[in-house]
């Protein structure tokens, strides 16, 4: 008899799992192209605190991870300055796919396919706990933020744009 949390298993929860990282899991009706609003309004949680997983480039096409509020947009331009590149911007879709070894919409920064370093806006650490993508669509999983930088080579930025 298989149990309910199996159903769930992706790289992203076996790399939580690993770590002995306590999570819950929060499944939703996925929506193509919704975002973090439809994510938030069907778990009835502050858009703020559910964690996009944007997978970008810098100006070399070197892939790197910035985790952003999902009421928020990222300054490449404050990114790049702060990490000391000449630029960043996103990747294609099927780049970033190829990278992270996730579906567009379903990216976590757990259990990545390649490793990248991974930007974390500074004020989701400060959060009491955050959504962030579990590693498939319609699936996040709720963490405390503080354990990203324990199990996850972290550097934190102030890139935020959006109020």
């Amino acid at each position: 008899m298989a149990k309910k949390e199996h159903n769930s298993e992706t790289l992203a929860t076996q790399f939580l799992r690993r770590h002995g990282v306590a999570f819950s899991e929060h499944p939703y009706a996925y929506e193509e192209h919704g975002g973090t609003a439809v994510s938030a309004q069907e778990l009835a949680v502050d858009e703020h605190c559910v964690i996009k997983t944007l997978v970008m480039q810098d100006e070399t096409l070197k892939p790197l991870i910035v985790l952003m509020h999902g009421d928020r947009t990222v300054s490449t331009k404050n990114l790049a300055r702060q990490i000391g590149c000449k630029s960043v911007a996103p990747c294609k879709p099927e780049v970033a796919s190829r990278h992270s070894g996730y579906q567009i919409g379903g990216t976590s920064p757990f259990g990545t396919r390649k490793a990248m370093p991974i930007y974390v806006e500074q004020s989701i650490l400060a959060l009491d706990k955050i959504y962030i993508n579990g590693g498939r669509r319609g699936y996040l999983v709720g963490i405390d933020p503080t354990v990203i930088a324990t199990v996850l080579a972290i550097q934190t930025v102030d890139c935020a744009l959006g109020d």
